[in-house]
């Protein structure tokens, strides 16, 4: 893929940009590794300070930041504003937090005095998709760069803009020049990068094959690794539920980011006792979902990133049709429009042991699935590869503890979404990946566990 804009809702290439040479990126490995040594070195009063600053940055300029993602990958401004505000929560988290997280922690022992101590590790390489271009970026660098690392961005190849305003944001917050870098490199340059000693470990947000390669080519260096991939995200609703809340907060969960995040509800589980109504809800409010410009505020659903993505969801959605499947709403791109557009989906009747029922749908397509009970449900919700995020929907307690216990997901939300919040771990297990982003565990990760025995 080249390194460009590309309008997704339009087509028209803005700009291109050439990858860095082999002599260019040893030349920003240097000056990151001698900003670490200078860096590790600054008080967390004046790390702190310069976070609150990006955090200000962010704030001041989110339109213009949100038109650049809207721009560049097609999300909708209104949901684009709304991550830059979100990145500036992550910064002020951090810069409030980080000195309490990477506090020696004292541990009684034989010894005179023992306690744990968290140090940098250096150089840390991040590799970034495009769905969250400016979020994905700072749930990172926040926690990375408060713990004293310095950070180096590999950004996806349809968000080069993006990815070079983040490594200005954190310039003009005051940060050290090298702290953080973005490189415009092809992922075919990624392995040499990480092969380099200078770089300590890598973080990965993106597809299962990225990651497998990725995780391969840190392990041949033994590099520690943290991985957030793909998700298959189950959406359980039972007879208890608040049906209407449920089905209004599905829409919203399937259609973040255009249908286009790991984490967005993508498989729908619902009881037969309440199936039929909840599918007519479902449908009514997809039908009312406006698809057209993401640069208006009240489109509902803009385009996909890429035509590639157009095309692997609407071969996903035929082959669901193959098997036997039923198409309850649109089911292909609109007719007469320009772009990457593909109408919002409801799939029914899917074969559970079908192949197509194992993958992803990156778009806005939800698959709906009825079941006899809690049982079938949690079966039917584990039946994947993925184990990143679930929602279920009861007011009985019973079912709730059931699910909380049984569900293989790195996180569950009950009578609600899911969702990253810096408050709590992010990650998922099985396909989905493993290691921990936010909260205590997302700045421990890139640290030198140091055990201190002193008598």
């Amino acid at each position: 893929m080249a390194i460009a804009t590309i309008n997704p809702a339009t087509g028209e290439t803005i700009e291109t940009f050439p990858a860095l040479s082999e002599a260019e990126i040893a030349t920003k490995l240097e000056l990151a590794q001698q900003a670490f040594e200078q860096y590790r070195r600054v008080p967390m009063q004046q790390k702190s300070q310069w976070m609150n600053g990006a955090a200000e940055i962010l704030e001041r300029d989110k339109e213009k930041f949100g038109k650049l993602m809207t721009l560049e990958m097609g999300k909708t401004v209104k949901s684009a504003i709304a991550e830059v505000e979100k990145c500036a929560l992550v910064c002020r988290y951090y810069a409030e937090r980080a000195a309490e997280f990477l506090a020696d922690a004292s541990v009684g022992t034989d010894a005179s005095h023992s306690f744990v101590r968290y140090q940098p590790l250096g150089i840390i390489l991040a590799v970034m998709p495009w769905n969250f271009p400016f979020w994905q970026v700072f749930r990172f660098a926040a926690p990375a760069l408060m713990a004293g690392n310095v950070g180096l961005l590999k950004h996806a190849s349809n968000v080069p803009q993006c990815a070079l305003a983040i490594e200005e944001i954190f310039k003009e917050a005051g940060f050290p020049t090298g702290v953080f870098q973005t490189l415009l490199v092809g992922s075919q340059q990624v392995a040499a990068i990480i092969a380099d000693p200078r770089v300590k470990a890598a973080t990965l947000t993106g597809s299962e094959p990225a990651g497998a390669s990725l995780a391969a080519a840190a392990g041949k260096q033994i590099k520690k690794t943290v991985l957030e991939l793909g998700g298959s995200d189950p959406f359980i609703v039972m007879p208890s539920a608040d049906i209407e809340a449920a089905a209004s907060t599905a829409v919203t969960a399937r259609m973040l980011c255009n249908g286009q995040s790991c984490i967005a509800a993508k498989r729908f589980i619902v009881t037969e006792a309440i199936a039929e109504r909840f599918e007519k809800l479902l449908v009514a409010k997809f039908a009312a979902l406006k698809v057209g410009d993401p640069m208006l505020p009240d489109t509902d659903v803009g385009p996909l990133a890429t035509p590639s993505m157009l095309e692997d969801i609407d071969r996903q959605v035929q082959e669901c049709v193959k098997v036997g499947a039923k198409v309850l709403i649109g089911g292909q791109p609109p007719a007469e429009r320009a772009g990457n557009f593909y109408l919002p989906t409801i799939v029914s009747q899917i074969p559970v042991d079908a192949a197509i029922a194992q993958e992803e749908f990156f778009g806005p397509v939800a698959l709906l699935f009825r079941v006899a009970d809690l049982d079938a449900a949690l079966q039917l919700a584990n039946a994947t590869p993925f184990g990143l995020g679930a929602s279920i929907w009861t007011q009985d307690a019973t079912e709730r503890d059931r699910v909380i216990a049984e569900i293989e997901a790195g996180s569950v939300f009950v009578n609600g979404m899911v969702k990253s919040d810096p408050r709590l771990p992010f990650g998922g297990i099985k396909h989905s990946g493993y290691g921990r982003e936010l909260s205590i565990q997302g700045i421990h990760e890139f640290v030198n566990v140091k055990t201190v025995w002193i008598k």
